[in-house]
């Protein structure tokens, strides 16, 4: 349902006989909750809003705020619980467990399979078809989707656990999530402990002299575990080939087995062998914080196999970002956000199970994987992102924008901003009967495009004036996309590559490039990409000013090979470039 992007249309403050009305059907939705805990949900005097949206299938949703976290949702008059509230009361609805790889699918819409639902030791909850359940993943009892069960407890056993399980309504990473404060879910152990957990923990005990552990942990899954258990849409889920060793079959058993596979599972599993493959051979410490971008397209990149390529698209995360969030859940690595919308991988967990069992697979050595690594740069493909500037609702354009449902802080498109002011204009006929050019300045169009020494004077305004001054009068945002990630909305106007020359002792000259990760490039890439066309010492250091940002200083005035690398190879609009114009004059030969 939140798969993808929804429009707000409405925000509104609950008063006092809406909040105790909200709060009874809360009561008669939810009995298992207490008085105090219905107190806590609904308050009586903290700030709680009320959003309307339209989903992307037109459906009308009515969505309660609390804390700045969407708390409920209700369809039709149905009221159901968000993570966050979940979060809170963990057992507020009966919850069947899945496997972490699984989250991914659902994010994206996909609904739960009985293939994907794990059965405990003691059972699966009993229910009747159209109950309203929560889903886990296993050895966490934080929920991380919302769903209604399309059979009972006993037609899911009665079907050999095949078919469609559950209609998600509502996961951990989609659009209604994230229009909270995009918390990750709390570690919470199961209720029941799991036997082959106990047994797990007790071998590991009797080997290694630790204590068992009382509940099973994501990271003990191995990769076989996440790779079988990751077939969401399959009627059947094979449950030996996690235990038996690839190595155990022939050759043309192995490559059988991957052939019945689906071309998307295929593409997983090749995100899966080239991410640990780098892991493993191509990433040193010294190279964190390494740009995810620069992760994806060298470092995995040469680790892919002759003959296939990594497409992120024809994988079932669609998204690279979605891929790594997914590896970051199961604890292999932590990914940032060290400047705003560019992410970085700060930190790896080299002693994972996952990473010291991988194989390297045959055909790359050692020696092969450290001269990829030092042409990795030069082998990178990089794609200039998308920059597309936008606009928010500022508090004195408030009253131009609320006919059309946007409040402060509403986000709008160039053409969506037309669109409002032209229905605004026509709904309240505005247009000037005797030229169809000018439209009438009434008060509101006089208090939000007009200073005070114009509006005495100015009574009419030319359509491309008022949309111009409009947009003036907006504040300023951008959203950029990188290539193979979601797109990032930021405040302001993105900042230039700046170019500047700079003196240094002995009257030698320095070119110094800053706000190159704000395009997704790699400094040290362009560094190392400079040095070796100049033949001339480049360095990186700290931006002065600027936290989490570093720049590029190589000797001399280099701004005409920077040119021809940012414009020509890169493909970066001239716009986004400040200083080209310092370029060193040619003079002419005699």
């Amino acid at each position: 349902m939140f798969a993808r992007a929804f429009r707000v249309r409405a925000n509104t403050n609950i008063k006092g006989s809406d909040r105790r009305k909200l709060r009874s059907e809360v009561a008669a939705a939810f009995p298992s909750l207490s008085t105090e805990q219905l107190a806590e949900l609904v308050p009586n005097k903290e700030e709680l809003n009320v959003i309307k949206i339209h989903s992307h299938k037109g459906e009308a949703i009515t969505v309660y705020m609390n804390h700045r976290n969407p708390i409920l949702f209700e369809v039709e008059k149905v009221l159901y619980p968000t993570v966050y509230t979940l979060w809170v009361y963990p057992d507020l609805l009966p919850a069947f467990a899945t496997w972490p790889p699984v989250l991914q699918k659902l994010a994206g819409g996909a609904d739960l399979m009985l293939p994907g639902v794990v059965v405990p030791p003691s059972g699966l909850p009993q229910v009747q078809r159209g109950t309203l359940c929560a889903v886990t993943l296993l050895g966490n009892r934080a929920p991380v989707a919302v769903g209604v069960a399309t059979m009972s407890t006993e037609e899911m056993l009665a079907a050999g656990m095949k078919g469609k399980g559950f209609a998600v309504l509502h996961t951990h990473l989609d659009h209604l999530w994230e229009y909270g404060d995009k918390s990750s879910p709390p570690t919470l152990a199961p209720l029941v402990t799991d036997c082959a957990a106990k047994e797990r923990a007790g071998d590991e005990e009797e080997l290694q002299g630790k204590e068992p552990e009382q509940h099973l942990d994501i990271r003990d899954l191995s990769l076989q575990d996440r790779d079988t258990c990751a077939e969401l849409g399959k009627e059947e889920l094979p449950e030996n080939r996690a235990a038996e060793p690839a190595e155990d079959g022939s050759p043309e058993e192995q490559q059988e087995a991957e052939d019945s596979r689906t071309p998307q599972e295929q593409m997983d599993a090749l995100f899966n062998q080239c991410f640990f493959h780098a892991l493993k051979c191509k990433v040193k410490k010294s190279d964190l914080p390494l740009l995810t971008s620069t992760f994806l397209g060298s470092h995995m990149a040469s680790c892919c196999p002759a003959g296939k390529q990594l497409d992120i698209k024809k994988s079932s995360y669609k998204k690279f970002s979605k891929f790594l969030q997914c590896m970051q859940h199961q604890r292999i690595l932590q990914v940032k956000e060290l400047s705003k919308g560019v992410e970085s991988i700060v930190d790896v967990d080299w002693k994972h199970p996952d990473i010291k069992a991988f194989a390297v697979p045959e055909g790359f050595s050692s020696a092969s994987a450290a001269q990829d690594s030092k042409n990795e740069d030069r082998e990178q493909v990089y794609h200039a992102p998308e920059i597309i500037p936008l606009y928010g609702v500022s508090t004195k354009m408030i009253p131009l924008f609320q006919e059309s449902g946007h409040r402060k802080g509403s986000v709008l498109s160039s053409s969506e901003v037309r669109n409002i002011i032209v229905n605004y204009v026509k709904s309240n006929e505005l247009v000037d009967e005797t030229n169809k050019n000018f439209v009438k300045v009434n008060a509101i169009l006089c208090d939000c495009l007009l200073d005070k020494s114009e509006q005495d004077e100015i009574s009419h305004l030319k359509w491309d004036e008022l949309l111009s001054r409009c947009l003036e009068r907006l504040q300023p945002f951008h959203q950029v996309t990188f290539s193979g990630q979601e797109p990032v909305v930021r405040k302001g106007n993105i900042e230039p590559i700046d170019i500047s020359i700079a003196q240094r002792s002995s009257n030698k000259k320095v070119t110094i490039i800053k706000n190159l990760e704000l395009y997704g490039l790699d400094p040290q890439c362009v560094a190392n990409t400079l040095q070796q066309k100049v033949q001339a010492s480049a360095t990186i250091s700290p931006t002065p000013g600027a936290k989490d940002r570093v720049q590029v200083q190589i000797q001399g005035n280099q701004i005409h090979h920077l040119a021809k690398m940012l414009l020509e190879e890169y493909q970066l609009p001239r716009k986004y470039i400040q200083g080209l114009e310092k370029a060193p004059k040619l003079g002419r030969k005699k």
